[in-house]
């Protein structure tokens, strides 16, 4: 009998405690639907209408659902105040009354979501010659340079150290992290990425590597003139321009250059406005997470960042916040490679013609 009671006071304890979470997650609810727009959007990023807009997709077409105890929109909420923040422990009144774990647990769910084949395409490369076209229109506008459709750079998403591999982790700069290969446009629209690979991968192995590359070589070797503008840590090549190393002062190498520089700095300035917007993915914040899980939460990032660019949100204040690029030594061709200095030549040659147009 005395084992009994124990049982019932438990369970009815148990109840209580749900049913205190759920009138906490409800009051928090109406609390929120009443903070102003400024001080939502600088928790949580995004806009009052945005959030509403991410929650219905969300709801529609992911499997992401909420509970009687979590809502989605409170998943959601403790998703967005993690991943601007990169931290459980800042009071939003969202998160506050909910377990750690508990937070963690909404907070891959979420991730999960976004990282869902329908709102992956939120990210997406030009695929229409339509689509490259207006692209190639805008850079040529703004920058006077023409065929670019995009700007390629790395940036490092520092990481625990992992259990596993952990030597394809370790970076340069002495750290771990996941070396984050990204193309943006002129209007800083991340058009694609790829966060696959570790800290000690070169940039130029992962451009070797990537979906991306195969296609620009089909779109060139189908005669179309449209590149992407790399940094010289990437190997010159008839679909990617590369600056032009010591140019001469006055020359037209110099003007190509010095219009490459200022163009490149769109994937500079993209860089900087995912990572004040989305301080989980700065330096000094670290994901701890398996490095699977950490590059899924870069990819959600990446999703959210267009959709506040599409809300025509403004960037945050911090802006300015300088992102921590790969190292960019000169790419030296390898034997996988076997065709690349024939390449690098042709590259060249067409790098040369469009100096000479200009």
């Amino acid at each position: 009998m005395h084992h009994l009671r124990l049982f019932w006071a438990a369970h009815n304890e148990e109840l209580w405690l749900r049913q205190h979470r759920r009138n906490v997650c409800r009051s928090n609810l109406e609390k929120i639907s009443e903070m102003p727009e400024v001080l939502f959007i600088e928790r949580f990023r995004l806009d009052k209408l945005t959030f509403r807009m991410l929650c219905r997709d969300l709801r529609r077409h992911t499997s992401l659902r909420g509970t009687r105890a979590i809502p989605l929109e409170i998943k959601v909420l403790c998703t967005l105040s993690y991943l601007a923040n990169g931290s459980y422990q800042r009071p939003e009144g969202v998160i506050q009354h909910l377990p750690q774990r508990t937070a963690s647990r909404c907070i891959r769910q979420v991730v999960e979501a976004l990282n869902s084949n329908y709102m992956l395409k939120n990210i997406q490369f030009p695929q229409t010659q339509q689509e490259r076209s207006r692209i190639r229109q805008e850079f040529q506008r703004k920058f006077n340079l023409p065929g670019v459709i995009g700007c390629i750079d790395c940036t490092h998403i520092a990481i625990v150290k992992p259990h596993h591999d952990e030597h394809q982790f370790f970076n340069r700069k002495g750290y771990h992290s996941l070396n984050v290969q990204m193309i943006c446009d002129n209007n800083l629209k991340i058009l694609n990425v790829n966060a696959k690979y570790g800290g000690a991968t070169h940039d130029s192995f992962i451009w070797a590597s990537s979906q991306v590359e195969r296609y620009m070589r089909e779109l060139h070797q189908r005669g179309e003139q449209t590149w992407l503008l790399g940094d010289s840590g990437y190997p010159q090549r008839s679909w990617l321009m590369t600056p032009v190393l010591n140019a001469a002062p006055g020359s037209r190498a110099e003007v190509y250059t010095t219009r490459h520089v200022q163009a490149r700095n769109c994937i500079e300035r993209c860089f900087g406005v995912l990572k004040a917007r989305w301080r989980c993915v700065l330096k000094d914040r670290v994901l701890h997470y398996h490095p699977h899980v950490a590059s899924k939460i870069v990819m959600a990032c990446c999703v959210l960042h267009n959709i506040a660019l599409k809300a025509r949100l403004p960037p945050p204040v911090d802006t300015e916040e300088q992102h921590d690029s790969a190292d960019n030594e000169a790419w030296q061709a390898g034997p996988a490679f076997p065709s690349s200095q024939e390449e690098l030549m042709q590259g060249r040659t067409i790098r040369d013609c469009l100096i000479n147009r200009l």
